[in-house]
């Protein structure tokens, strides 16, 4: 941020920023009026430094031309927000796209996977802010110790937002089925991918909780997508603009549920940065598209697929009875190898949403209590 930004920032966005009891209710800070509401002619009139301002600090108060409406803005909200000021680091975005993250492979968590004991992320505040913050930062947390009984996923879940309902219900078992409307529901290996493309918006969190796992095999992965996504970038990026310009379509189907939904493989915000990986072969639907870019896409398709499957990129683990893994569905990808179906092996699963636990959050980080 310069200092011309500083002293003269845009006249309208100024004005729309006027923290004054006229402009936003002061019960709850939001504004009262509409952008049309301002002049056509509005300009900034005089101007004076030095002025007490509602934080306690200095501030500069403005008084607007052509209708006398008067604003006092604080010196330290002016250096922190006024144009320019934004775009460097503490700012950087969201918290949803790869400006926000630590990337990773499976090697940079060597001895540091993020997890902590179930008692103490209910009773310690600063445990539960760790816990949380690393699933807005490295993606997923492992719960230990969360008791093994019915239906505990879903507590777990309102511990920090609130349980997103789909057509699976509250939750979902995630255990071998006589008749299985996915392949989840058998002791198939599944290869690395996130859950429900089909659904808009899809369900950015996902937790599985272990009850029991006796069977042979049935192994655990998560794979980082924005870092997969960032290799493919940096690797080919003709395929990663491939993958972020052509829509797909996901669709699933059974007796009771028909759902389809049209989005790339990789999704970018307006500035590049990844935001958004969707990737699932058993989902993937027939690309209605001419033959030159089907042919771009399904090279760029198996070169990303390849990618997600390189030694090294997916961490390894085996759940336990009590396990709850937390991982936002928007980024990793999840994984499992293949069990032997005479064996014990069942999960209860649940979906949420990233903004409430960025919420839960963030009212940790000042110090108050989610209500």
């Amino acid at each position: 941020m310069t200092a011309t930004e500083t002293a003269h920032p845009p006249a309208f966005w100024l004005r729309d920023n006027c923290p004054c009891g006229a402009c936003r209710d002061p019960r709850n800070g939001q504004k009262l009026f509409q952008i049309t509401d301002l002049p056509d002619d509005l300009a900034v009139g005089a101007v004076r430094d030095g002025v007490p301002a509602a934080d306690g600090g200095p501030g500069r108060e403005v008084l607007w031309e052509p209708d006398g409406h008067r604003s006092v803005y604080p010196d330290a909200w002016l250096a922190a927000h006024a144009p320019g000021a934004a775009l460097g680091p503490p700012r950087a975005g969201d918290g949803r796209t790869e400006a926000d993250k630590d990337l990773w492979a499976a090697a940079d968590l060597r001895g540091r996977i993020p997890e902590a004991g179930w008692g103490a992320y209910i009773g310690d505040r600063r445990v539960r802010m760790r816990t949380l913050d690393s699933v807005a930062r490295l993606g997923f947390v492992l719960l230990r110790g969360v008791p093994p009984r019915d239906r505990m996923v879903l507590d777990v879940a309102r511990t920090f937002g609130f349980v997103r309902e789909t057509n699976y219900g509250e939750l979902f078992e995630v255990r071998v089925e006589a008749d299985p409307n996915n392949l989840a529901f058998t002791g198939a290996r599944i290869t690395p991918h996130t859950d429900n493309p089909y659904r808009d918006p899809v369900p950015t969190l996902q937790l599985l909780h272990c009850l029991s796992n006796e069977a042979r095999g049935g192994d655990s992965g998560l794979v980082d997508g924005f870092h997969a996504a960032a290799l493919l970038r940096e690797e080919d990026p003709d395929a990663f603009a491939v993958l972020t310009r052509v829509p797909v379509e996901f669709a699933f189907a059974d007796a009771r549920t028909e759902l389809r939904a049209h989005r790339p493989l990789i999704d970018v915000d307006p500035l590049g940065r990844i935001r958004e990986i969707r990737f699932n072969n058993r989902s993937i639907g027939t690309l209605h598209q001419t033959a030159a870019v089907v042919e771009e896409f399904y090279a760029a398709y198996r070169t990303f697929a390849r990618l997600l499957l390189r030694p090294g990129l997916q961490l390894d683990f085996r759940l336990a009875p009590g396990d709850c893994v937390v991982f936002d569905n928007t980024r990793l990808l999840h994984a499992r190898t293949a069990f032997a179906e005479s064996g014990a092996r069942h999960l209860q699963g649940a979906y949420a949403d990233l903004d409430g636990l960025l919420s839960t959050l963030s009212v940790l980080r000042r110090g108050g209590d989610r209500s």
